[in-house]
């Protein structure tokens, strides 16, 4: 049964957030007037407090939880602690009060770090439980499955109406550009623009280069998540990707003739490089509410190359 968010009160958590910005334009787009966007200043949805508040303060009728405590294999290592705990709470929370306030349908973002670190490529959204995954990353990849494992037990004991999506990688304009916590992309493009602006000779990357990766362009993401939100009422987890494979070094590669780097690249093989493959089957959310993602992969490079380079 298709829901018509046109008229529902949505409430976006993380809205002011990358993702989130992308997901109200999409919602807009589709002529909803009665968007809520949360934003961590106001409401800190670890607390309970919080998450009490925004919810009385929205009376939404769906739900699409996007906050979420993220950074790259860095921020990941730095702080497993704060990883869990804080994905953990925000979601779990967030579910419980969502089921008590009779809300229509609570949409859960997942991570592709919740797959084992070492799963058949294409992941299969089957193969989510055939072990641990990949131990930089295993905190918050378990604290978002943990949201999986609520929604199905909330459907079977209380009909509670929520889905679970698993994005690869994201990517695009707005994205985190801090090297502290960003994502490899972002890292990747900063580094070779900053080198051909301050003319250096080279450029430092982690690990060997060897390991694959699957990236989403975020429009496409969040365009992949209201159709879910509009058209997929199961408890099952689907996979959101873009259906292709590609290595750092060949990412590194990529980025630097976009950004015009021609100096050297050293591989700090003393740093962790994660999971060692990583792209996922997409079959089951074209099957199951229409949804492929349409940006070529150089075309959203370039397009994240130019935003970033007038933000400098």
């Amino acid at each position: 049964m298709k829901i018509n968010l046109k008229n529902k009160r949505i409430l976006v958590t993380g809205g002011s957030g990358f993702l989130g910005s992308y997901v109200a334009g999409q919602l807009k787009k589709h002529g909803c007037k009665n968007i809520f966007l949360s934003d961590s200043k106001e409401y800190d949805l670890v607390k309970m407090e919080a998450i009490e508040r925004v919810y009385q303060n929205t009376k939404p009728d769906i739900v699409i939880h996007l906050a979420a405590k993220v950074g790259g294999i860095g921020a990941n290592e730095k702080n497993p602690g704060k990883f869990f705990y804080d994905n953990l709470m925000m979601g779990v929370q967030m579910m419980e009060i969502g089921r008590q306030e009779g809300i229509e349908k609570f949409v859960a973002l997942g991570t592709i770090c919740c797959y084992p670190k070492f799963t058949t490529v294409a992941f299969k959204e089957e193969d989510l439980w055939n072990g641990y995954p990949e131990e930089t990353n295993a905190p918050y990849g378990l604290a978002k499955k943990m949201l999986l494992v609520q929604s199905q037990a909330y459907r079977k004991q209380y009909g509670f109406n929520s889905i679970f999506l698993m994005p690869v990688n994201l990517y695009g304009p707005k994205d985190n550009f801090d090297l502290e916590s960003s994502h490899v992309i972002p890292a990747v493009i900063k580094k070779c623009v900053n080198a051909v602006k301050h003319n250096k000779k080279s450029i430092t990357i982690w690990g060997t280069g060897k390991p694959t990766r699957e990236f989403l362009y975020v429009e496409d993401a969040a365009e992949g998540i209201i159709l879910a939100a509009e058209n997929y009422n199961k408890s099952e987890p689907v996979n959101l990707g873009a259906g292709f494979e590609i290595s750092i070094k060949e990412l590194v590669g990529l980025i630097a003739k976009l950004t015009g780097f021609k100096g050297k690249v050293i591989w700090d093989t003393t740093k962790p490089e994660g999971q060692p493959r990583r792209s996922v089957d997409v079959s089951k959310a074209k099957k199951e509410f229409g949804f492929k993602a349409r940006t070529p992969f150089e075309e959203g490079l370039k397009k994240t190359i130019e935003w970033y380079k007038k933000t400098i």
